[in-house]
């Protein structure tokens, strides 16, 4: 990005994503894995040992592992003996959901969305060439293909039993989508073209079909028979990962990793791509950002952009970033790098903790540090990429991408 200087700029990218990476470091567990982390950088035991947490940080320490930062090598290792150790079910496979503080399976349950994590820590790992990587990806990649990927609707599962003998009667968009960055990367990581086959049929599956049909406020909950489900915990609305209503957020998302996908398949892209990056984009622009005393953008909104949860969450405006980052490469237009420059000065001024380290991952909406939806700093995965992806070229895999860049972090 063509940023002189100041919050956005490469000086200021690179030395914000050093101090993400110490506070991150702060996560390892000697049992095992990676922790949850309160707002000063401590693991908060009560809160277990999520999958994907563990997941997420390897993926980031890989990357850091490419990019030469110090130690970061060792902590992927850390992460991938974890995932090969006591995340893994030796009897049925796959991962188990969660740990306890004493690395036993607390959450026996099987994600998809922890899963698409496992995939993608595992391929960014092998782009990082780290022992044991490709053998953890390849028994990841055949564990999402036997019992979560729907042949039938070409898409993903949601969540299963211990043993896979039942799937939840319910279908997701967000393990649809964190499926689409995992295949994506492995993609790269494997050579094998089917991987990001499968990302084009769900993108196509959640946003050439739903979400275009939606006036671009994608759907986030579905039914086994992939039938929309507008209403899902509208008496919930705050629920942590499955929030009634539209997500803009997710619209920024889903852009970001439909330009990604284009990027990959090149002259085999369907053209639909590029303009539903920038309809998801420019919707959830307008129904989701706020100026005032404390810009930022709102969490959800109902099926007519009405807001229907106000906090601000750092994931979102380190979303926004990258999606007007990989917009202004793809098209070069201006208005992108407008919007990239105005959300760091937000981030900047409110998001990042200045005390205590890293960002705070949710503002009240008069700008205040909150807990409503996400406690703590559980870790480091969104700030990390925001702080990389304007730098490297528009690639499927933010490893793939720092893999070409020759940026380093030392």
């Amino acid at each position: 990005m063509m940023v002189p200087d100041g919050p956005g700029a490469a000086a200021y990218l690179n030395a914000m994503a050093q101090n993400l990476l110490r506070f991150g470091a702060q996560s390892h567990q000697p049992t095992g894995g990676f922790g949850y982390l309160d707002q000063f950088g401590c693991p908060d035991q009560a809160m277990g040992r999520p999958l994907w947490i563990t997941c997420r940080m390897t993926h980031c320490f890989a990357l850091a592992s490419m990019l030469g930062h110090p130690g970061a090598a060792a902590l992927t290792d850390h992460g991938l003996a974890a995932l090969a150790g006591p995340f893994a079910d030796p009897v049925n496979g796959g991962w188990y959901a969660a740990l306890d503080a004493t690395a036993a399976p607390a959450l026996t349950t099987k994600e998809a969305y922890g899963h698409a994590f496992v995939v993608l820590a595992a391929a960014s790992a092998v782009l990082a060439g780290r022992p044991g990587a490709r053998g953890l990806l390849d028994q990841a990649l055949a564990v999402m293909e036997q019992h979560f990927w729907e042949s039938g609707r070409r898409a993903m599962a949601d969540l299963a039993n211990q043993d896979f003998s039942w799937l939840e009667p319910y279908r997701g968009a967000n393990a649809n989508m964190h499926t689409v960055e995992a295949f994506l990367a492995a993609a790269v990581a494997t050579g094998e073209r089917q991987w990001s086959q499968r990302a084009l049929a769900m993108c196509q599956l959640v946003i050439d079909q739903h979400a275009r049909s939606n006036t671009w406020r994608i759907p986030e909950h579905f039914r086994p028979d992939w039938s929309v489900d507008l209403d899902y915990n509208q008496a919930t609305p705050a629920h942590q990962f499955r929030p009634y209503g539209a997500t803009p957020g997710h619209g920024l998302e889903w852009a970001r990793l439909l330009l990604q996908l284009a990027s990959h398949l090149g002259a085999a892209a369907p053209s639909w791509i590029e303009q539903a990056a920038r309809a998801l984009y420019d919707r959830a622009v307008a129904d989701g950002w706020e100026a005032g005393p404390m810009p930022g953008f709102v969490y959800t909104t109902d099926w007519a952009g009405s807001v229907v949860i106000r906090e601000r969450l750092h994931w979102v405006m380190a979303e926004a970033t990258a999606a007007a980052a990989v917009l202004h490469q793809a098209t070069g237009e201006p208005t992108y790098l407008a919007d990239y420059q105005r959300w760091w000065q937000v981030i900047d001024s409110h998001f990042v903790d200045q005390a205590n380290g890293s960002w705070h991952h949710e503002l009240s909406p008069q700008g205040q540090p909150g807990a409503t939806l996400w406690p703590g700093k559980p870790d480091i995965y969104h700030a990390l990429q925001a702080c990389l992806i304007p730098q490297l070229p528009v690639s499927p895999a933010v490893a793939a991408g720092v893999a070409v860049s020759g940026l380093t972090l030392v």
